[in-house]
């Protein structure tokens, strides 16, 4: 990509990955610039971060939204083009078989289709090449993932996560590894898919946890590295460097195990 890349970003709280990003474009270590900020809460105090550089910045706010549903559940909201047999068949975040989980799974697609086509109709006035989540503590939904990603083969919605994937995938990766007693602690950045923290790996970084350490120490040895991996991978992206590629391997058994893995090229 010739021209400098143009990175959106959604935010759920104090920005420091977003920061770390703003500061790589700034110094050109990235060769780009954000043009958004967005978040799902109106407190959010990276937003800050954004404004006083002047970077537009909006937020949709989920919990008003979902409050709003669950008090009042009119169909006559969802957007026009949901398709909720085709959002439940995608997702892999619950079973779509599971009689117990489906009232809970369709409430969760529709709030979460009314929240999406807001955050859609506010970025589409800013065209950006690269999506980041830098912090952002929402579960991306099929019917958003594929109104961003048009072209096949091509994602382009980077998301950074405080463990070393596969391993503890969900909201708080540093405190379920030092729980653990894992003596490797990292960060994982990847692309986003349709299950949570399960898309394919883009890169990582691994420290060490020792002895004296805390959740509060492990926590900011994990954020060192996230400031520093996050903006090399949105370079290489930028760079036209990260390439995915289906991966098929045999088991014992005669069984298959396929899987879409990231592949960086050589630059040049």
């Amino acid at each position: 990509m010739t021209r400098p890349i143009r990175i959106g970003a959604l935010i759920s709280g104090t920005g420091s990955n977003l920061e770390a990003i703003l500061k790589a474009c700034e110094t050109g270590v990235i060769n780009g610039k954000v043009v958004f900020v967005g978040s799902d809460n109106p407190d959010a105090a990276g937003l800050k971060r954004a404004e006083k550089r002047n970077i537009p910045t909006f937020v949709v706010d989920y919990g008003r939204i979902i409050r709003d549903w669950h008090s009042n559940p009119d169909k006559s909201t969802l957007p026009a083009d949901f398709d909720p047999l085709e959002i439940r068949a995608k997702q892999h975040l619950v079973d779509p078989d599971d009689p117990a989980d489906r009232e809970r799974l369709d409430t969760f697609l529709q709030t979460r289709a009314i929240a999406e086509a807001a955050l859609l109709e506010q970025m589409a006035a800013r065209p950006f090449d690269l999506l980041v989540l830098a912090g952002y503590m929402r579960n991306l939904t099929p019917y958003f993932i594929d109104r961003v990603n048009t072209a096949p083969g091509r994602p382009r919605i980077m998301n950074i996560h405080p463990a070393l994937l596969p391993a503890f995938a969900g909201t708080d990766g540093y405190g379920d590894t030092f729980r653990y007693g894992c003596k490797i602690g990292g960060c994982t950045v990847h692309f986003i898919d349709y299950g949570e923290d399960t898309g394919p790996i883009i890169g990582q970084r691994a420290f060490a946890i020792e002895d004296g350490d805390t959740i509060g120490s492990v926590k900011e040895k994990g954020l060192k590295q996230e400031w520093e991996l996050y903006p090399e991978c949105i370079r290489l992206f930028g760079e036209e460097r990260l390439v995915t590629v289906k991966m098929t391997h045999s088991l014992p058994g005669g069984k298959l195990f396929q899987r879409t893995v990231v592949r960086v090229v050589e630059e040049g």
